[in-house]
């Protein structure tokens, strides 16, 4: 909704002598004012946000420790792609994604090759390029045609990947989720591949659910249809949340570069990789599954450099963040955050559907994630969107939605626990849940649905 006014009022109190006392809210204001007063203004409006501690939505890490952030303000100026300038900080980027490709057991560390990206959706991107552009290759060599590539995923993909298939012209090929197969399993999978397929994404941590998308079994299916057909397709983890909890929670689960077919791995390093927003990495098995013709070598500032990227100038601070992480943890502290936050997920995933009207979706998690639904023919008086509203009233961000296409007419409510979720506060949210429960149960009618208000979320 649009603010009634169009012009922002200044308190007495913040403003200096000579300084206006309204500003216009949708254009620049003709004269300067003192940084104080700017502070102030938009202090106050971004007060109105959430609580990110009571953020239950979110996968993105909302805190790290002091140490973190004086390190955060001395180099948020630093700019990644000036390698000239700023030859440490390239040097630690370097050193950041060699660590990833060894912690995901890429056969030799030291052939295989990566990058920083703004988030996980620009290294999906840089994935899904790579994927397309080798098969183009194979096919113009053999003399085929390379104008219908397609890709291989779950419906329940997040929406990075439909950009990906939209802006790249690559027809997405969607195999369905249902009650018998919640993810991407290998599961009728000859139906969607074919010689123009030009790899097929396996999720490690669906954004629906949170569960881990099988990839040993996806790569035997396509062992299959290799032996029956000669079509060779690969595979790129989205790693999203789980390659970086898989490798120090589930470490016997064979997910990464130890399956043959896996060509790539891009992972979201603000989410369990315990950074502030944005930062993302995608590796590359060796340098074979990166072509050449998708670098760049620019001359910037003073010196020639190769990129692979979307973007050019951003932020090297999160870079540095991630390299404090790795210091500051290691395998055990990781381990020791990671199990913290699992325990907490179990702990309310246990006691949620001990409540007569909820049931899990799926198993106990993998990741810290969960989701739950409404048992059949529970009520007709409230839902899920209810007890969501319910929650939020007192802060908490409870996310409700329905499932993809084919599943649409069921409704999940998740949750995302992230490091600083404690036990403590884990039992004041079941608490308001069952306030809310019971409030809701002991309603005489059920509650009105025209007009009703829910938040949208969007994956």
């Amino acid at each position: 909704m649009s603010p009634r006014r169009t012009s922002i009022e200044i308190n007495p109190l913040f403003g200096r002598p000579g300084e206006a006392t309204e500003l216009p809210r949708f254009e620049l204001a003709s004269d300067s004012m003192l940084p104080e007063t700017a502070y102030q203004v938009v202090h106050d409006e971004a007060m109105l946000d959430g609580n990110a501690r009571l953020n239950l939505a979110t996968f993105v890490s909302t805190w790290m420790d002091d140490a973190a952030g004086r390190l955060y303000r001395e180099t948020f100026d630093k700019n990644i792609v000036d390698k000239d300038e700023y030859p440490a900080t390239a040097a630690i980027e370097t050193r950041c994604w060699r660590i990833l490709a060894r912690l995901w057991n890429a056969p030799d560390p030291h052939a295989a090759i990566g990058t920083s990206t703004i988030g996980s959706s620009e290294a999906c991107m840089l994935a899904g390029l790579a994927l397309k552009r080798r098969w183009q290759h194979a096919r113009r060599s053999a003399g085929k045609p390379a104008d219908r590539p397609n890709l291989v995923m779950s419906s329940a993909v997040q929406v990075c990947w439909e950009k990906f298939a939209n802006y790249w012209e690559v027809e997405p090929r969607l195999v369905p989720i249902s009650e018998e197969h919640r993810a991407l399993d290998g599961h009728d999978l000859e139906s969607y591949v074919d010689e123009n397929t030009i790899g097929v994404v396996a999720i490690m941590g669906v954004t629906y659910t949170g569960m881990y998308e099988p990839v040993g079994e996806i790569a035997s299916a396509l062992d299959r249809i290799q032996a029956a057909t000669g079509v060779d397709v690969p595979i790129h983890v989205d790693g999203a949340s789980g390659a970086f909890v898989a490798p120090f929670l589930q470490p016997e689960l064979e997910w990464d570069f130890r399956v043959s077919r896996v060509h790539s791995i891009s992972t979201s390093a603000h989410k369990y990789g315990l950074v502030y927003p944005g930062l993302g990495w995608v590796i590359w098995r060796s340098t074979d599954y990166l072509p050449d013709d998708l670098i760049f070598n620019v001359s910037y500032l003073g010196g020639s450099m190769p990129t692979f990227g979307l973007n050019f100038s951003r932020p090297g601070a999160q870079v540095l963040l991630q390299y404090y992480n790795f210091l500051r943890l290691g395998r055990t502290g990781y381990r020791a955050v990671q199990q913290a936050s699992h325990d907490v997920a179990r702990h309310l995933a246990a006691e949620i559907v001990k409540l007569a009207p909820f049931e899990l979706w799926g198993d106990l998690p993998e990741l810290p994630v969960f989701a739950w639904r409404m048992r059949p023919d529970y009520t007709d008086k409230w839902d899920l969107y209810d007890l969501g509203n319910q929650l939020r009233q007192a802060g908490w961000q409870v996310p409700a939605y329905p499932m993809p296409a084919d599943l649409a007419d069921v409704t999940v409510q998740r949750i995302v626990v992230r490091n600083g979720m404690s036990l403590d506060l884990a039992d004041r949210l079941l608490e308001r849940i069952r306030e809310s429960v019971g409030y809701l149960d002991g309603l005489a009618s059920p509650l009105p649905r025209e007009g009703r208000k829910t938040a949208r979320f969007h994956h």
